[in-house]
């Protein structure tokens, strides 16, 4: 339930009677006004503080425990309930409620300073040292920057960039407001604007760390790895003993790829931090992604064991495809997902971790429902137009025709080192990547945004009701721009790479811009990864994604996505005649050696036994298909689906009769 701007008007005129100091009418007041609005957060909010400043703490704790249950997220309600148990002397609860309070809201300097009434130096030297300097930075704070951390805090993102950036007109060099206005755009995923504030940050104040581990922060979501680890590098370097920059600096290990390294300093930086939780998880994905199952696990269960009900570590679990829960971890998440406080995010991934579990249990029916409702949670916390995005991929149809190919014959860069794998989600993919890598003149990289970062650059700066530019600015850019674009994806596609001549992007959503891959590396060899419909997209459906795919949240919706994709691939399959290899994965899993000398020869690979034997090849592997893919092939989950066929009805109808009948059958005859 989210709570409106409207504050009714008795409420209004109850906090001037608060700050008058006349808390009884204030108190008579709000409570007449909560009888008639029970739900308004405002109102509940004020009636507590007004019952604790009267001295009934019992009762402003009750009214605080059912406001909460209402609003879970509200940082106001713990720290107000932190006040009350602070009156009441019990500082243990006093603590939890004021360091509850600034997870969910950074920006309340009242927790932060009774933080450190009730830390020291010596007891609790991590949270009273944090404490301290978070309450110096706010106080320090224009009034105006200060609205703004709040209203960020409490979703009013419009609201607060609207201030911010008239603060910004005032004062253009004032750090902090960009930092803020950045930090909107990372919310709103305008990523290169807060890119742009970060760096003109950084050059305005250089000793700036916390512009400098912001800065960082925007480069590493746009996967600039090689630029985010040298902000790393810089940060680690002027404060080597501080565990948030030893944190940030081996979660930039990771993305190059510096394993061993991020996983040493994961281990000394645990026994430093006071909630420990997120730094396990970070290190068990990292063992994971080096094929250290055993201490992945040990690593999971840690940071689940450190914070009750967290979410993401049973998914985690779960979603290493090969493990199965406890009696005592389904029982632990039964419980947690039966939580209302709970957050939203942890209730979306146990949901999906309970489905995986009941699917192995061979329980589908119960399975299905905690499938259902943690795509249909995840459904409502984003935002995602079908019809929109099948508009887009219609464009790509009308600009990309066989005549611009041949008018554009010789553009871009030649060189032949990529290779891309696309399709669709959790369409074997992962198990393409791990073969070729296999191969000796083949690096495996992960899932490459480059592609998708340079259309979004083409598209241009617009707003939602303007026409887009890309594809259409295809047909009238220039030669050299297109040779420069080809040089400088290889060039920061680099540092994934190693020193094989080629190298595999299989970042799947790249099948939308195969032109744009045509104009600009017209050599690269381009392999679509398919797999039957119905098993392909209930796969998707299943999975929780890291980022992205959100059409995959709806049965409807990936079934819309699935006919989309067929149509633009044929498409391409038109205009580019046997530039593209489709590989099916029922034909890779009944007749391997056929599929892996085609793929071979389509790449002018010589054959290399090591490309069968795929699954003894040690490198690292990020999707969610790393630990199947370190097997041999097995058929066993090729029908999976047919276990939830009474209901797919949805996703039929979605997918269309057409699609489903001309599949190819690959099964081998009895």
């Amino acid at each position: 339930m989210r709570q409106t701007d409207a504050i009714p008007e008795a409420t209004q005129t109850a906090k001037k009677q608060l700050a008058a100091g006349d808390i009884s009418g204030a108190e008579r007041l709000l409570f007449k006004q909560h009888q008639l609005t029970p739900q308004d957060r405002e109102t509940h909010y004020y009636y507590c503080v007004c019952l604790r400043y009267l001295g009934r703490l019992s009762e402003a704790l009750s009214e605080l425990e059912t406001l909460l249950s209402r609003f879970p997220r509200f940082a106001r309600g713990y720290q107000e309930i932190g006040y009350t148990f602070k009156a009441l002397n019990d500082q243990a609860k006093a603590l939890a409620s004021f360091r509850t309070a600034v997870t969910l809201n950074d920006a309340l300097v009242g927790s932060w300073r009774a933080l450190i009434e009730l830390t020291s130096a010596t007891d609790r030297p991590v949270i009273y040292d944090e404490a301290v300097t978070q309450t110096r930075n706010l106080e320090g704070l224009p009034k105006a920057l200060l609205q703004v951390r709040d209203w960020i805090n409490e979703g009013r993102l419009a609201q607060a960039e609207q201030l911010c950036r008239q603060f910004l007109m005032r004062h253009p060099k004032q750090v902090e407001g960009m930092r803020l206005l950045a930090y909107i755009g990372v919310q709103t995923e305008v990523l290169d604007d807060a890119e742009v504030l970060l760096e003109n940050a950084v050059r305005f104040e250089p000793d700036n760390d916390l512009a400098r581990f912001d800065y960082m922060g925007v480069l590493y979501k746009r996967q600039k790895y090689a630029a985010s680890f040298a902000q790393a590098e810089k940060l680690i370097e002027k404060a080597p003993d501080n565990v948030r920059h030893q944190t940030a600096y081996a979660n930039q290990c990771v993305a190059i790829g510096r394993f061993d390294e991020a996983i040493a300093i994961y281990d000394q930086v645990i026994p430093k931090v006071p909630d420990p939780a997120l730094v396990h998880l970070l290190k068990a994905h990292a063992l994971k992604t080096i094929d250290q199952s055993e201490q992945a696990i040990k690593a999971y269960r840690a940071a689940y064991e450190n914070k009750p009900g967290f979410g993401d570590a049973f998914w985690s679990l779960a979603n290493l495809k090969t493990y199965r829960f406890t009696d005592l971890e389904v029982e632990t998440m039964l419980a947690s997902v039966a939580e209302p406080n709970l957050s939203p995010v942890d209730h979306v991934h146990l949901n999906f971790a309970l489905g995986k579990h009941f699917e192995d249990a061979k329980d589908f029916e119960q399975a299905f429902g905690f499938y259902q409702q943690g795509n249909t949670l995840k459904q409502g916390q984003i935002g995602f137009d079908s019809e929109l995005l099948s508009k887009r991929l219609e464009l790509q149809t009308s600009v990309c025709t066989e005549r611009l190919f041949k008018q554009r014959t010789g553009s871009g860069c030649p060189a032949p080192d990529p290779i891309f794998i696309l399709g669709l989600p959790r369409a074997g993919s992962t198990l393409l990547e791990q073969i070729l890598a296999s191969h000796p003149q083949v690096d495996g990289t992960q899932e490459l945004p480059n592609i998708a970062a340079f259309a979004f650059e083409l598209d241009g700066r617009r707003r939602m009701q303007d026409a887009p530019q890309y594809p259409a600015c295809l047909t009238t850019i220039p030669d050299s721009e297109l040779v420069a674009m080809g040089q400088k994806y290889l060039e920061d596609t680099q540092i994934h790479r190693g020193h094989a001549p080629f190298f595999i992007d299989k970042m799947p959503n790249n099948f939308r811009h195969i032109g744009l891959i045509q104009l600009i590396l017209p050599n690269a060899k381009i392999i679509d990864a398919r797999r039957h419909p119905i098993a392909c997209c209930f796969s998707g459906f299943k999975q929780l994604f890291a980022s992205g795919q959100e059409f995959s949240y709806s049965l409807t919706d990936i079934g819309r996505y699935y006919q989309d994709y067929m149509r633009l691939m044929n498409h391409w399959h038109e205009v580019l005649p046997g530039k593209i290899l489709t590989v099916h994965h029922e034909a890779v899993v009944f007749n391997l050696e056929q599929q892996v000398r085609q793929i071979l020869k389509y790449c002018e690979l010589d054959f290399d036994p090591a490309c069968l034997n795929f699954h003894q090849t040690e490198r690292s592997v990020r999707t969610p298909s790393s630990e199947q893919v370190r097997q041999p092939i097995y058929q066993s989950g090729l029908d999976a689906w047919m276990n939830f066929e009474p209901w797919l009805e949805p996703l039929k109808a979605a997918i269309g009769d057409d699609i489903l009948n001309q599949y190819p059958n690959f099964y081998p005859s009895d």
